[in-house]
């Protein structure tokens, strides 16, 4: 087994969970599908290819920066044309008085997170490569959330988890205080964590890719369990990180 480190850091990001019509949410994490459908994206994958080969990967998410939720209010179809009005299910157009359409898309602003996939080398080798040139251009949940760069901090890591509570340098919403030598900080887990805390959160989200095609999307659920750790301060990476992130992300491999 061997395991990426990505960094999903940039102004907004958002990972539909429960999106349907004309309300669009977002997960307060990075979600399997998201993360998957990215991966597809980086290797040019169209949207009918199969998902078996990302079956194996297994996700951790250490949650930097929860962000703040945004509501973007958006409206589409009015002042068109008869002939290029909204279509409707039945193959028609909507009417031009009702012709305006309004739907309201969540963000997270300003959220970091850490994540480590893991799997088989002979599959994580060709997702590093395909991640440091993608076919398409990798996006944070939709096509307007760019992420910043490095995206791929790490490849060929061993010991992901080690590596998330104790290499990693941390983006934090507001500075440690200087007596402090822990900060407390969030983890997603698609496995049962080692040595579960009793204030762990377990809990289940509709979020496994089955299907991409557009015609025929499929999703199934997973358990997930969510805690939170105590993370030396010295992983802080400050007000600037991107000095500290870059040295990371060159170091080689251990």
């Amino acid at each position: 087994m061997s395991a990426l480190i990505l960094r999903l850091a940039g102004p907004l990001q958002s990972w539909g969970e429960r999106s349907a019509f004309n309300t669009r949410d977002t997960a307060a994490f990075p979600t399997r599908s998201g993360l998957i459908g990215m991966l597809a994206a980086a290797e040019g994958r169209g949207r009918y290819a199969a998902l078996d080969r990302y079956a194996p990967l297994r996700i951790t998410v250490r949650v930097d920066r929860p962000g703040n939720r945004l509501t973007d209010f958006h409206t589409i179809g009015g002042g068109l044309p008869a002939a290029r009005t909204v279509p409707t299910s039945k193959g028609g157009r909507r009417a031009q008085d009702k012709s305006t359409m309004v739907t309201r898309r969540q963000y997270l602003a300003d959220a970091v997170f850490t994540v480590a996939l893991e799997g088989p080398e002979a599959l994580m080798e060709p997702l590093a490569a395909a991640l440091e040139r993608p076919e398409w251009a990798p996006y944070l949940g939709r096509r307007s959330c760019v992420p910043d760069e490095p995206l791929l901090l790490r490849s060929g890591v061993t010991d992901p988890v080690a590596e998330l509570r104790q290499a990693v340098p941390l983006s934090l919403t507001r500075s440690p205080r200087t007596e402090q030598t822990t900060v407390r900080v969030g983890f997603v887990w698609e496995t049962q964590p080692p040595q579960l805390p009793a204030d762990a959160t377990l809990y289940e989200i509709t979020d496994v890719p089955d299907s991409f095609a557009p015609d025929s999307r499929r999703y199934s659920s997973r358990r997930l369990w969510r805690t939170d750790e105590d993370l030396p301060t010295d992983l802080y990476a400050g007000r600037s990180p991107a000095r500290r992130i870059i040295d990371y992300a060159l170091q080689e491999t251990a």
